[in-house]
């Protein structure tokens, strides 16, 4: 039975937090930035949990 591999496009976007979430950047701050207040792109920094629905998906995704 061959290894599974991690799908590497999943692990540029996502990390696993200590106690297993799946963790995610948060998205609006990739471009069109000159007009988005300084607070806006303040609070979209660091990360968020995955919605519990696609948990187990990230999950396996990320097996390695």
């Amino acid at each position: 039975m061959p290894k599974i591999k991690t799908k590497r496009s999943a692990t540029k976007k996502f990390k696993m937090s200590a106690t297993g979430k799946a963790m995610r950047t948060q998205g609006g701050k990739r471009h069109l930035n000159g007009y988005k207040s300084r607070g806006r792109k303040r609070n979209l920094r660091g990360s968020a949990v995955v919605y519990e629905g696609n948990q187990k998906m990230v999950a396996r995704m990320l097996q390695a």
